[in-house]
């Protein structure tokens, strides 16, 4: 299986080498105050991607922290809970038990 997970990373790597050699022409952006940036096209593309990932790996990870600490509070709040219900340990006699003398021998014969 990692074998695949390697073949398939190399494949998309290889595939994604082949588009910047294809692409590889500047790009005019215009920017504010009349100013142009020439930038290459597989570049744009990376910066475009990544503006898209990273706030989403950024909120996706906070949700996972936020999440993960919710459940260790449920958790021990149910400890804390089970705990406190339990019945308090049993001694070794109660009263509902009834007790038992051994017989003695009768001496007085």
């Amino acid at each position: 299986m990692q074998f695949l997970k390697i073949l398939f990373w190399c494949l998309l790597a290889f595939i994604a080498a082949i588009f910047t050699l294809g692409n590889w022409s500047s790009v005019t952006i215009h920017l504010w105050g009349g100013m142009d940036a020439l930038i290459n096209l597989p570049l744009l593309l990376l910066l475009t991607f990544l503006a898209g990932l990273v706030p989403t790996i950024a909120w996706h990870s906070t949700l996972r922290w936020r999440l993960r600490n919710r459940l260790i509070t449920a958790e021990r709040t149910l400890a804390d809970m089970r705990t406190a219900m339990a019945p308090p340990p049993s001694s070794l006699q109660t009263a509902s038990d009834p007790v038992v003398v051994p017989a003695q021998p009768d001496d007085r014969i």
